[in-house]
């Protein structure tokens, strides 16, 4: 049994096929307890960072849960002069979800979603399900038949 979030009901619009994961939500446990929990590579655990940029346009980021984002370089890729975490409250408004249970889908405002282009490498890629303690795997194409996504170089 798992909670019928807005995530969830995106993904069952595009009729994508997924496996639900529920787990002890850590605070400020991050990718890697969700990691250790469902016993997965972190690599393989994919964060949903809501990023804002100097025209305070917010958008997403999906980054491998070992890696983090450069900034510079994603402001660089978007071409914008500045990148930054959006604050907590904006991060909400746009997402409706609340810290440590954001997922890409299903998000209240439609917002571009960029990605390391590496997370098309794997086959199955761990994701929030819009929910703290919540994860859903997914086949990596699948991010690409709910979002038009840009590809980017961005992970260090």
């Amino acid at each position: 049994d798992y909670p019928v979030t807005p995530a969830i009901r995106e993904l069952r619009k595009h009729q994508i096929q997924f496996e639900p994961f529920i787990y002890e939500y850590e605070d400020k446990g991050g990718t890697a307890q969700t990691a250790e929990a469902l016993n997965v590579p972190e690599h393989n655990v994919i964060k949903t960072l809501v990023v804002e940029d100097d025209t305070a346009e917010t958008f997403i980021i999906l980054m491998h849960g070992d890696k983090e984002v450069s900034m510079k370089e994603l402001a660089r890729q978007k071409g914008v002069k500045k990148v930054e975490p959006a604050a907590a409250a904006n991060a909400m408004k746009a997402t409706g979800y609340q810290f440590g249970g954001t997922s890409p889908f299903g998000t209240k405002k439609k917002m571009d979603v960029f990605a390391e282009k590496t997370i098309f490498n794997l086959d199955k890629v761990y994701i929030n399900g819009g929910k703290r303690g919540f994860i859903i795997a997914i086949d990596s194409s699948d991010l690409k038949k709910v979002f038009e996504i840009n590809e980017v170089e961005v992970g260090i």
